[in-house]
């Protein structure tokens, strides 16, 4: 069996819906629409299953909490579909936010709003933070806990003051979901 291929995206707004069902198209993929919401609004079951139906790969599905203090539905979400057997979930764009309640996650690397890449997090404009290797946000603490392949840190999908509009080909973020799927492939992920 070759398992589907899912990638997290922590943010939900409609921002985030116009570039990741773009970026979805841009990878061959396919964006869970549904999926977006501020806070989420979908289940983890209910997303499971829009995943196993959906014929393109990979899937990419959004979280948001709201600032949420705690766990959220979107958290609540993101561990449900972690667990199942027959979903791959190969990395997650970690999105930097000014959280009302300090949640923070480590980043494997990020990539700030001019499209280059750091060891330091990002702030919310797409800038580089002073912490190397982590980034705050809303809906990220569990991605720690869920010890993901590869998490990329970005700032406010399809905002950082244009630089990552839909209109210019939202670079920031295809260029985060790219580097995601490269490694998957070059790891030998992939499996049947």
């Amino acid at each position: 069996m070759v398992k589907k291929r899912v990638i997290f995206i922590t943010d939900g707004d409609l921002y985030a819906l116009r570039v990741v069902e773009y970026a979805a198209e841009q990878v061959g993929g396919r964006c869970i629409s549904q999926s977006w919401g501020n806070p989420s609004k979908k289940s983890g079951e209910e997303l499971v299953e829009m995943i196993r139906t959906t014929p393109n790969d990979p899937v990419l599905v959004m979280f948001d909490d709201c600032g949420f203090k705690g766990e959220g539905p979107g958290e609540h979400a993101m561990r449900f579909i972690h667990k199942q057997k027959d979903i791959d979930v190969i990395g997650a764009v970690a999105v930097a936010s000014k959280t009302h309640f300090a949640e923070w996650t480590k980043v494997h690397c990020s990539i700030d709003r001019y499209g280059e890449l750091t060891e330091f997090g990002i702030d919310k404009s797409g800038l580089p933070d002073l912490e190397t290797g982590r980034i705050n946000g809303d809906t990220v603490y569990i991605l720690d806990e869920l010890n993901l392949p590869l998490v990329v840190g970005i700032g406010d999908i399809g905002k950082m003051s244009g630089f990552d509009a839909v209109e210019k080909g939202a670079p920031i973020t295809v260029k985060a979901i790219k580097l995601i799927l490269e490694r998957s492939e070059s790891s030998g992920k992939r499996q049947k």
